[in-house]
């Protein structure tokens, strides 16, 4: 028999967006209810951004050792001992999963677990308790695509690829997105040889391909083999334990690779499978749950969504879940659902080593849309402040629409590539011009200081 409660809000999720509208909200009075299918905490926390970037960051420190022997200092040979990189990992990861839990009950929350299944417009059931909500938030973020190839249960996942006490000589990587390129540079460096194996033409296709090319010559210079414009067809495993992976391009020709690890880098969908979401009338896409600009449902007034697993075109990123469940907060009791997320214009990076970071337009998507562009491209590997890191991979590409002197995108690789993009979302959400961006007198040498000479 099912047993069951009643509450003002019911969080599907305990990522970041979903912890904000859960807590926010139990500060406010409300009962809160809290369903995680996983382990408390979220994907960003746990399998996601912050682990994410302990790896990265021990590849761009390993790179950073090497290109500076001989010249900054001299150092013996620097490595990556990957269980050590574990055991640093879960100094980060473990608190979370000890204490999440206990943080949505300090703020007097009910926590559940097991799989959420709506039953009805405003009902939840896991397992055998059904839960009666005035208003429900859904914050399931995004899982793994399938990939729809045979033996894909030989592929390993970002997850386990994290819980890796040790790494292979060859690791080859599926899709060519910000999983692969991320963790294709750590195994790099680390010393095992990498193939990354894209369907389209360049990895990375949300980025400005000019400068996409030039890290591409930079990856395979530190032992990434890239394998473009083909698609994974199988992957098999041999008696000896080895994996067998082949691929076909589209003119049908195969290719067969041997290596000991196939990772996941193929991209993510809404995790919204498992929800039964038309038992709750909830219209959603492959996007996701279908939202207004208020981040609520349009076809059920009780159900908010934000995240990853929401149908918005604002990139799925953190920054943006984080915004939207401040704005849910505000919406989820209020007369009428009024407030709207502010993004500006967010900013894109791949902490590659270096990184590749981008924001606003694309050459391509400006010049559609009729702009009369001024484009600024130029290689700076040569420049002084990229030359005293002992990096020789770095370029821009500035585009300003030449009748208002507004920044439509700008597209960075190279050393801090990651820390300047965020003076140029100040630029574009304020709407500064690029003559009065360029007359600010940064602090120097710094590599801020470089956007005066972009532009």
């Amino acid at each position: 028999m099912n047993k069951s409660k009643q509450f003002d809000l019911v969080v599907i999720g305990t990522g970041p967006s979903a912890g904000t509208v859960a807590k926010k909200t139990a500060e406010n009075g409300r009962s809160v209810a809290v369903v995680e299918s996983r382990e408390f905490g979220g994907t960003c926390a746990l399998r996601g951004c912050n682990p994410k970037k302990v790896y990265t960051n021990a590849g761009n420190l390993i790179d950073q050792v090497r290109r500076a022997n001989g010249k900054l200092g001299t150092f013996s040979e620097a490595s990556i001992d990957w269980s050590q990189l574990l055991a640093f990992k879960r100094e980060f990861t473990q608190p979370v999963l000890q204490k999440s839990e206990q943080s949505f009950q300090k703020h007097g929350i009910e926590t559940f677990h097991g799989i959420a299944r709506f039953a009805g417009p405003t009902t939840i059931q896991v397992d055998d308790w059904q839960l009666e909500a005035k208003q429900i938030f859904i914050g399931t973020g995004a899982r793994p695509v399938s990939l729809g190839i045979n033996g894909e249960e030989h592929v390993t996942h970002s997850a386990e690829f994290f819980e890796l006490s040790k790494m292979p000589d060859h690791v080859v990587f599926i899709g060519g997105g910000y999983i692969s390129m991320e963790f294709a540079h750590v195994v790099a460096r680390y010393g095992s040889e990498v193939t990354v194996i894209d369907r389209h033409a360049r990895p990375l296709k949300g980025f400005d391909p000019d400068l996409v090319d030039q890290l591409m010559r930079w990856s395979t210079g530190i032992g990434i083999q890239f394998i473009c414009g083909s698609r994974v067809e199988s992957v098999s495993r041999e008696e000896n334990g080895m994996l067998q992976v082949v691929t076909a391009d589209d003119d049908a020709r195969q290719q067969t690779i041997t290596t000991k690890l196939v990772v996941h880098g193929a991209g993510r969908v809404p995790n919204i499978g498992e929800l039964n979401l038309d038992a709750g009338h909830i219209q959603h896409s492959k996007q996701g749950v279908v939202v207004d600009e208020f981040m609520r449902s349009v076809s059920n007034p009780h159900v908010y969504a934000s995240g990853d697993c929401a149908d918005h075109d604002q990139p799925k990123l953190t920054p943006v879940a984080n915004e939207q469940a401040r704005i849910v907060v505000k919406n989820l009791f209020a007369e009428s659902a009024e407030r709207k997320p502010d993004y500006g214009v967010v900013p894109r990076v791949v902490f590659t080593s270096p990184c590749l970071a981008a924001i606003g337009m694309s050459q391509w998507d400006a010049e559609q849309h009729g702009f009369d562009l001024d484009v600024r491209y130029q290689d700076t590997s040569t420049w002084g402040s990229v030359r005293k890191t002992g990096q020789d991979c770095a370029a821009y590409k500035i585009l300003i629409d030449k009748k208002t002197d507004l920044l439509l995108g700008a597209h960075l690789l190279g050393p801090a590539a990651e820390e300047v993009i965020n003076l140029f979302a100040l630029a574009m959400k304020f709407d500064i011009t690029a003559t009065n961006l360029k007359s600010t007198l940064f602090a120097y040498p710094t590599f801020g200081a470089d956007v005066r000479r972009m532009l």
